[in-house]
């Protein structure tokens, strides 16, 4: 008995070792497979010679550098097509992609030249909505003219989009131009909280009915949306019309909107986009709106600003509700974060506009907290603007993705974990390691604030393009993003083992354990701050037995059963079950 423990002792942390080290492909990557992407995915030629060089490190090293010369050769000429071929954010897109690799050719850094060029030929066939996002991405990253702000300026106050048009004065302004007398006074002008509510509709989804114990009723969604062009396009709430393009509804589905009480007619609605990591959808309906509310002319606000909220709470349309900014950063969703409200909201609020006192957009109510008046937040109209290119092509929006799960702490943004099968587990980055810039650029922010400004230098990228990650073990590796998962720690625990699926979800860093001849058996190397097993109270060195993981996809949530001997608590052993929701929002 005495030689059996004693190889079950020794076996035991090398299987323990093998469980929670990361995902390696084991498949051979040859250098034919590069050549197959030079022509058809230039990028992607480019992201396996990294990964060739992170495997196999200097050896081919000559041919390496000839391939990628080649790939780099046909990334230009594919932009350069683009600009003959006037598709502008497709030359965008590569120009993105060759700053990305600090190359320096004629059209890299010409993104601002391309987007204003988009947005002119867009002005040009009365496509304003894009148009104008166009020129404020445009703006954001070369000030535009006088001459061209002026353009923006005359559409958007033929069309009456005041605060679309107080925007673009404001560029002219700064730039020591001018602008027509009548064009300042309209730009100058105040719309009023009535003039507002004649933009913002009820959201109706039919879903024909439920049955619930024994008996049949309506199942209606009831939420609110806002007009952010005159075509007819609105803004609302991915969860108000998830049963319209969720591939894993099964009943019946219909979409209106209805302009005034319950009376008014139901005008059909369809959806055009959606961004389920943000909670937004873009909708449309065949109808001219008396008012527009401007997406380029939105504010950020500071806390202790007064806000007002539109919708139709329980159904009650036109309802404005007064209140403050009680917060910022609240990090509630996937991607970023939100403000928080006190302005009242209620079932039925979802979708509707939050605007400040002068009438700028300030966010999109997305969720309240019915058990506590006043607790309600909001997706920042900054994010909505970011979002919007997107959702306007049409379907379901792309971000993307590098497998990466960070936590915040006073040296930088770590990377605790890298999930199988993606961009950063094909470069085989080391956890453990901070990030230290993106695309060359050291990204800092306010305390807490520090992934969601991570993840905004990401977000209004195509999946596809070339980022550049370096990392406090001094390199730089170009990687080609890939399209984010729906919840990207869902599809990462369907691949991954228990072990290292605590480090994302619960914030337990694992090590083996050497005094245990058990499966299972766990040393914590390191509790993440603020994490759930933070609050639970663990510790490094603590030893923990895991009895079992439960991933609960449907509901968005997985479960962790373990037994754990708190130093804390003079490694007396206590059971405990740790809950995490799989919607994690520090994800890269």
């Amino acid at each position: 008995m005495g030689a059996v423990f004693l190889l079950s002792s020794c076996i035991s942390p090398a299987r323990a070792e093998k469980r929670l080290a990361p995902w390696r492909s084991t498949e051979a990557l040859r250098l034919d497979d590069i050549e197959g992407h030079i022509r058809e995915d230039p990028a992607k030629a480019i992201h396996l010679i990294g990964v060739y060089r992170s495997i196999y490190h200097q050896e081919m090293e000559e041919s390496l550098a000839s391939l990628e010369e080649q790939a780099v050769q046909n990334l230009l000429a594919a932009q350069a097509l683009a600009i003959s071929e006037k598709r502008w954010e497709d030359a965008a897109s590569e120009a993105r992609s060759l700053a990305s690799l600090g190359i320096a050719v004629p059209h890299t850094g010409m993104e601002p030249d391309f987007l204003l060029a988009d947005a002119k030929d867009r002005l040009s066939a009365g496509d304003n909505l894009p148009a104008y996002l166009n020129a404020v991405r445009s703006h954001a990253l070369k000030p535009l003219s006088p001459a061209d702000a002026l353009l923006f300026l005359e559409r958007a106050a033929a069309v009456q989009q005041r605060r679309a048009a107080a925007f673009f004065l404001s560029i002219i302004e700064e730039q020591g131009g001018t602008a027509p007398e009548n064009l300042r006074q309209f730009a100058r002008g105040q719309d009023t909280a009535t003039d507002m509510i004649k933009g913002v509709v009820t959201v109706l989804v039919n879903r024909g009915y439920r049955i619930q114990r024994g008996a049949g009723s309506a199942d209606w969604v009831l939420g609110s949306a806002f007009f952010v062009d005159a075509s007819g396009l609105l803004i609302t709430n991915y969860h108000v019309i998830a049963s319209e393009v969720d591939p894993t509804y099964e009943g019946y589905s219909r979409m209106f909107i209805r302009l005034g009480d319950a009376s008014s007619p139901r005008i059909p609605a369809k959806v055009i986009g959606w961004d389920k990591a943000m909670d937004l959808a873009l909708i449309k309906a065949e109808i001219k709106p008396e008012y527009v509310f401007s997406l380029v002319d939105w504010v950020i606000p500071k806390v202790g600003d007064t806000v007002l909220a539109i919708g139709s709470p329980v159904g009650l349309e036109k309802t404005v509700t007064r209140g403050i900014v009680s917060a910022l950063g609240r990090r509630l969703l996937q991607i970023g974060d939100v403000i928080q409200i006190d302005a009242a909201v209620n079932h039925g609020n979802s979708g509707g506009p939050v605007v400040d006192t002068d009438g700028r957009l300030v966010g999109i109510v997305f969720a309240g907290v019915e058990a506590y008046q006043g607790l309600n937040f909001a997706v920042p109209a900054e994010r909505l603007a970011a979002a919007l290119p997107a959702m306007l092509a049409g379907g379901k929006a792309q971000r993307p993705w590098l497998g990466l799960t960070l936590s915040e702490t006073n040296k930088g943004a770590e990377i605790i974990y890298v999930a199988p099968y993606t961009p950063a587990a094909e470069h085989r980055i080391p956890e453990g390691l901070f990030i230290t810039s993106i695309n060359g650029k050291e990204v800092t922010a306010p305390q807490g604030a520090l992934i969601p400004a991570l993840q905004d230098r990401l977000f209004s990228d195509r999946p596809g393009e070339l980022v550049a990650l370096t990392s406090s073990d001094g390199v730089r590796r170009v990687l080609q993003t890939a399209p984010r998962p729906d919840v990207p720690l869902a599809e990462a625990a369907k691949k991954d083992s228990r072990e290292r699926m605590a480090a994302p979800l619960f914030g337990l860093i694992l090590g083996p354990s050497m005094n245990r001849g058990l499966s299972g058996s766990y040393l914590v190397k390191k509790v993440v701050r603020g994490s759930i097993a933070d609050e639970a109270g663990l510790s490094e060195q603590d030893p923990i037995f895991i009895r079992s993981f439960k991933l609960e996809e449907k509901d968005g949530y997985a479960l962790l059963d373990i037994n754990v001997k708190k130093r804390r608590m003079g490694y007396l052993e206590t059971f405990m079950r740790l809950p995490a929701l799989l919607d994690s929002p520090d994800t890269l």
